[in-house]
């Protein structure tokens, strides 16, 4: 592999399984995926890396272990203001990367995905999961907006009811059920989700790269058009980092209790 994927941390693994093909792995299996606050634009820098690299035509992004991606590791220290908003413009750039990325991408959904997880793999072209893979939008259960995917592509994928149910209650749902209703493209057993994904990046690999790539933009012009939609939710959220009910579900984390949101407590007692 070319220096062109080093960016050093270990975190993220490139290789190339076949001609053309580049696998993306994100590997702190140890905390199933979960990503360090430096990840976020490490993760960004790869999309860009990708879209300059005349070697891959076809991408396939998956987890290392037991886990695609759990979201932002809530074990380590609280983000800074400036952190925040770090995050925020890393993930900007990420998603306007991968929508205007011509080459195909395809997520190998292994397992748990959860917040920035979900939206690495729904952001893909293709979805392939495994059955008893759990997929959870997640953002609400920790008192934030959801906002690194679920405004830009919920609802042209399962519908605005489907979306308000899950993305507002962050509720639980696996592989085989986001299949059913749309959500991903396939699901199949965990021990044939990245076999399968390869098999179908190999053949668009080995297809017409001009009608395949023309393909992709013209579709994504349905995503393209909601940009404004994701970037109003991805500031929210960010604008969220600083309120007491994230506080509170970062403290309820690591005291391994109920979150009591400040938000949902009772102010005062209706009197008759």
């Amino acid at each position: 592999m070319s220096d062109l994927y080093n960016h050093g941390s270990g975190h993220v693994l490139t290789e190339r399984p076949a001609d053309g093909v580049l696998l993306i792995t994100i590997n702190r299996p140890e905390r199933y995926n979960s990503l360090l606050l430096p990840m976020f634009e490490e993760m960004s820098r790869i999309w860009a890396d990708v879209e300059r690299d005349d070697e891959t035509r076809v991408v396939v992004v998956t987890g290392a272990g037991k886990a695609f991606c759990t979201g932002m590791d809530v074990a380590q220290p609280d983000p800074t203001p400036e952190d925040a908003l770090a995050i925020l413009e890393s993930e900007r750039r990420r998603v306007s990367t991968v929508l205007r990325i011509e080459k195909p991408i395809i997520s190998a959904i292994n397992g748990p995905a959860v917040g920035y997880g979900l939206s690495t793999a729904l952001l893909a072209d293709i979805s392939i999961a495994a059955e008893d893979a759990v997929l959870v939008e997640g953002h609400t259960k920790v008192g934030v907006t959801a906002g690194d995917h679920a405004a830009l592509i919920w609802p042209l994928l399962v519908g605005m009811a489907k979306t308000k149910y899950y993305v507002l209650t962050s509720e639980k749902l696996t592989g085989a059920e986001a299949e059913r209703i749309g959500l991903v493209s396939l699901a199949v057993p965990r021990e044939q989700v990245l076999p399968r994904a390869l098999e179908v990046a190999s053949q668009l690999a080995q297809g017409s790269q001009q009608a395949i790539r023309f393909t992709k933009r013209a579709l994504n012009a349905w995503l393209t058009n909601a940009v404004p939609q994701h970037e109003l939710s991805a500031a929210l959220e960010i604008l969220d980092f600083a309120g007491a009910d994230y506080a509170e579900a970062r403290q309820a984390f690591r005291e391994k209790r109920p979150v009591e949101f400040p938000s949902a407590r009772t102010v005062g007692v209706p009197t008759t």
